[in-house]
């Protein structure tokens, strides 16, 4: 006998949509980890291993790795400086490899779907204001943002993991968390997320990444690319607005 499949009535619906910004809808990963090994070589004469990376680099505050790098709390102007530093090589990188100035595949196609159907929909980012700006101008991010919506790192709040960021950007768009979907490529992104209360959780990443983000408690889905977006999860548009 066949079992009937859930009717779209029955599939949990959400409100609201966050997305972490580098990694998700920017593939520049590359050009982040080669800004922070410069960085690691300058400052303990080696650079992080894959494990590091994984650990102590990915979905992290700057002020969060310089203090593991160099073994020791950084504060006031040395982590201001050293903070400059590290973004004004990443921007380099990126302004030296034009395809990395360009969103992640499928993102465009599925902004532009949150936007026909008023879907409310921000960034939480732990990019500093600097990099955010960059982005706002490179990619004309406010054909879709609400730019004093977008959370980023100014200071003010935990990074990542902590849930911090995650219920301020469900503030801003005026929505309980757990009428949230969020899009995390890091584990402690996801981990801030979980944390916050948001509802449904969605991990992207390569295949060869993909195992650790499945291991995330309450992890709800897994995808290579926002292609795989599963919009069957958003409300309608008058659920929506």
């Amino acid at each position: 006998m066949m079992r009937r499949g859930r009717s779209s009535s029955q599939v949990m619906k959400y409100r609201g949509v966050i997305f972490d910004f580098n990694g998700v809808l920017l593939c520049d990963a590359g050009f982040q980890i080669e800004a922070w090994q410069q960085v690691a070589g300058q400052l303990r004469g080696r650079e992080m291993s894959e494990e590091e990376l994984a650990l102590h680099m990915h979905g992290r505050p700057n002020s969060y790795v310089l203090s593991y790098l160099t073994g020791r709390q950084i504060a006031g102007s040395e982590l201001l400086k050293l903070i400059q530093a590290k973004e004004a090589l990443y921007r380099g990188l990126c302004l030296k490899n034009p395809d990395g100035l360009q969103l992640s595949p499928g993102a465009r196609e599925l902004l532009d779907t949150l936007v026909a159907r008023s879907i409310p929909r921000t960034i939480a980012t732990s990019s500093e204001k600097t990099n955010l700006d960059f982005f706002v101008k490179g990619l004309e991010l406010e054909r879709w943002f609400h730019i004093p919506q977008i959370v980023y790192d100014d200071g003010s709040r935990p990074g990542k993991p902590a849930p911090d960021m995650y219920l301020a950007a469900a503030h801003n768009i005026r929505l309980p968390p757990k009428e949230c979907i969020v899009v995390e490529d890091a584990v402690s992104g996801l981990q801030a997320a979980r944390a916050a209360g948001i509802g449904y959780l969605i991990g992207i990443g390569a295949p060869e990444a993909q195992a650790r983000l499945r291991a995330c408690e309450g992890i709800s889905a897994v995808i290579e690319s926002l292609r795989q977006f599963p919009r069957e999860r958003l409300a309608s548009p008058a659920a929506a607005g």
